[in-house]
């Protein structure tokens, strides 16, 4: 199945509270010159996912998905279950939201 935003959602949500107030916060504490919403940074990284073929590999799980502030950017970095050996991998963090 290809990663969507309701994906993403539930895969931030997922790493706990704190990564998903600190998504919203990212959108927030820049009123009124605010950024991306937490949604509309779940479906662009649900479109880069599925552009990396990540999206619908039948090998990987994702598992939770971090988020961190990085000065005005975001760092996205996943945690994915690799399923044939059963180990959790965490990706480099992505810093491409603005």
């Amino acid at each position: 199945m290809a990663s969507t935003r309701e994906l993403k959602r539930e895969a931030v949500e997922r790493a706990g509270d704190g990564y998903w107030q600190a998504l919203i916060a990212h959108h927030v504490d820049t009123y009124p010159a605010s950024r991306s919403t937490p949604g509309d940074v779940c479906r662009l990284e649900a479109e880069r996912l599925n552009a990396l073929d990540l999206g619908d590999a039948e090998k990987f799980e994702l598992i939770e998905t971090r988020e961190e502030h990085v000065g005005p950017e975001i760092a996205l970095a996943h945690v994915l279950l690799y399923r044939p050996l059963g180990i959790r991998l965490l990706t480099e963090p992505y810093h491409g939201y603005a």
